[in-house]
């Protein structure tokens, strides 16, 4: 599994919230400037299923994140499995400075996965910004 983590400057009530609801998703669920989400679907409970959007900008390439939920456990823990079998499981952790925000996933054999990883660490970067812009301001 590739791992990517952050730190984020909020409660855990506010990153989980930011996690699954998808009002906030369409804000920060893409890896640079260039792209979007202009769709999120979400039922997050075990057995629940969702599905992302990510597009470029100009509409020239994008694509959907299907998942299902394996395990939820509110404001904990998150495990769901891609629509191609690859694993992901997301721990949030109340730490003194904020919300530590774990993410693994199993790589795709597609791409290097390095190149996975600056993915990834991408978008949780921009949900870090999105958190402490709208919660923490």
């Amino acid at each position: 599994m590739i791992t990517v983590q952050i730190l984020i400057n909020a409660p855990l009530s506010h990153c989980w919230e930011g996690w699954i609801n998808p009002k906030h998703i369409v804000h920060w669920y893409y890896a640079s400037p260039d792209w979007c989400c202009p769709r999120a679907i979400m039922d997050c409970k075990v057995g629940g299923s969702f599905s992302i959007r990510m597009e470029a900008k100009d509409k020239s390439f994008g694509f959907d994140f299907n998942a299902t939920f394996s395990k939820v456990i509110e404001k904990e823990r998150l495990h769901y499995t891609l629509e191609d079998g690859r694993l992901v499981e997301l721990s949030f952790t109340e730490m003194p400075e904020g919300t530590l925000l774990v993410w693994k996933f199993d790589p795709e054999h597609q791409n290097p996965e390095d190149l996975q990883q600056q993915g990834w660490q991408a978008i949780l970067n921009y949900f870090k910004l999105y958190i402490e812009e709208e919660f923490v301001g």
